[in-house]
Order: structure tokens, then sequence, then C-alpha cells
């Protein structure tokens, strides 16, 4: 198996792309992740990501959001990384999703695979989106911003998380959750996509 990255993290609950892919991926028992969406990254990218599913970063990201990482690769975080995470930008309907209710209360947890101050921007696309267009920044709206939530569990785990409520707006049909990560120590930035729908749902993951 190949050796996790140090640090970082990525959206656990909602579960961003790479983590529910990571997780079919041990359960299967073999490199081939049962979701056809998922089977297709690891296809495209290789596992190695998925063994790091908590490292869609920027060293340098700063905090810069358009005009620096191009349309298109925001979920892999512009392709700056020290893994290939291209293939988890792809326009489909059919990533694993989480089923949630419009104007609900949710917990977020995202993952503290190492612990660093900082703000997390959560951003969800706008009402009509589509999940086979290639998401942009016009696509999105911020939702919520929380600077050095608190945390449960210890870094460097599966289990350990930051964990801070969101009310949802009010939406419809299948959409994306971006949580962009500025860190407020250095200039590494993280990045996750989730894919939710909202159809009357609790947490229930599908796909």
């Amino acid at each position: 198996m190949p050796t996790n990255a140090s640090a970082h993290g990525a959206t656990m609950e909602p579960g961003s792309r790479t983590f529910h892919c990571y997780n079919q991926l041990v359960e299967s028992g073999h490199q081939t992740p049962s979701n056809p969406a998922c089977a297709a990254a690891v296809a495209e990218d290789g596992a190695t990501g998925l063994y790091n599913w908590f490292a869609v970063l920027d060293s340098n990201g700063g905090g810069k959001t358009t005009g620096y990482i191009a349309d298109g690769t925001l979920c892999s975080g512009g392709n700056r990384g020290p893994y290939d995470f291209s293939a988890y930008n792809a326009p489909r309907a059919d990533w694993p999703k989480t089923h949630l209710t419009s104007g609900s209360n949710i917990q977020i947890k995202h993952s503290n695979w190492a612990h660093h101050p900082g703000r997390f921007d959560v951003y969800l696309t706008k009402p009509g989106f589509s999940p086979t267009k290639s998401l942009g920044w016009g696509d999105l709206e911020l939702i919520q911003s929380v600077t050095n939530p608190p945390q449960a569990g210890g870094a460097g785990s599966n289990g350990g998380h930051y964990y801070w409520d969101l009310q949802l707006p009010q939406r419809s049909g299948q959409h994306i959750m971006y949580i962009h990560w500025i860190r407020s120590d250095s200039q590494e930035n993280f990045y996750s996509c989730s894919d939710v729908v909202f159809d009357g749902g609790n947490g229930q993951v599908t796909g």
C-alpha cells in the first residue's frame, strides 16, 4: 500500500469524491471500486491518490480562487498537488452521493489528518446546476465561512475530523458542495467536492 502523506484533509460528511471512492476501494478488497465513476477515476489516475484521499492540495494555494484555479479543475484543486486527482473533475451524475433535505441543518465533518489553523469556505452549486456540467467558479455560491472549528478524534487517523453546523439553503435535485480549506499558517490549501442530492434525505449515501 502506498505511504500516506503526512498532513492534509478532505470532507468526510457529506463525503468527498476521494473519500467515498477510497472507502469503496477498501471495501472491495481490490483496486476497482464498485461505483462506475470511482472505477473510471482509478483507471485514469491510478489508486495511489485514493490512499491519500485527504491530499487534494496546492502548497501555494494562498486562498486564491477565480483566475488561479481554472474552471473544470476545481475538484482537483487546479492539478497542482503531489498526486493526480484530475479524473475527479469529471462531470458525471453517478458519483457516490449524500442525500439531504433542503433548508435543514447538518453537521460538516472534515478530516484533520493534521492540525492546521485556518478558514473553511463552503460553497454550493446554484439552483439549476446540472451534475453533467463541468464545475466552474460561476456555478458556485459561497454559503458559509468558518474559522478554526472544533475537532474530534486524533490527527493522523481516518476518524479524526473538524466539525461545525451548517444550515443548508433551498435547493432541489443534485448538486456539488465545494469546501476550500485555507490555512492561516502557510500558503497550503485543500479542496473537496462532495456530491449531494436534495430529496428529503438525512445523510444517507448511495452509489
